[in-house]
């Protein structure tokens, strides 16, 4: 069992970086394909370049995971809790890889590239198709509905951590301000 009781600065900065940008993410892309204001072409070209910011932190952040010990679960979680913690877990660092993966797949089957911040262009990787276009915007679509819920999942399980058992979990991933004296 680790001895470790909260999770070092890298991990919050990545993981609470991350949760800005993925929401942000999920929210733009809904109101996208809500509207054809004059602002989507510029929400779509936002939506792109920060979607692979998103890819970039999550492998950063998995990698930061590799050099880093985490605080253990409380003992008194049931082996489900843990089954369930753990698989919710890996379940959100897939769907965290997946949903801009299927954006840049989706872009290559319309026949177009993905552009990061005018500065440069992502390789096609797949061959232009409706057939695959339509795939992956349906997928794309689910990936997003499904991070969305799982999401919702993490941030229940956190509050139920921090209000309700009032335990170890939630305070291991916030940030301790001090006061000045």
């Amino acid at each position: 069992m680790s001895q470790v009781k909260s999770f070092p600065t890298s991990a919050k900065v990545l993981h609470w970086l991350s949760a800005v940008l993925i929401i942000s993410m999920l929210f733009v892309g809904v109101s996208m394909i809500q509207s054809l204001a004059t602002w989507h072409k510029t929400a779509l070209q936002l939506h792109q370049s920060f979607g692979i910011v998103v890819l970039l932190l999550v492998v950063v952040r998995l990698l930061n995971r590799l050099f880093i010990q985490t605080p253990a679960l409380p003992s008194d979680l049931s082996a489900m809790q843990h089954f369930a913690a753990k698989a919710t877990q890996v379940l959100m660092y897939l769907l965290m890889i997946a949903l801009p993966i299927s954006g840049w797949l989706m872009r290559n089957a319309a026949g177009l590239p993905v552009n990061v911040f005018g500065a440069f262009e992502l390789p096609i990787v797949i061959s232009q198709s409706l057939t695959a276009y339509g795939f992956l915007r349906e997928a794309h679509g689910i990936i997003a509905w499904s991070l969305f819920a799982v999401i919702v999942l993490h941030i229940s399980a956190a509050l139920q951590h921090g209000l309700i058992r009032q335990d170890s979990v939630l305070p291991s991933m916030l940030f301790k301000f001090r006061s000045r004296k």
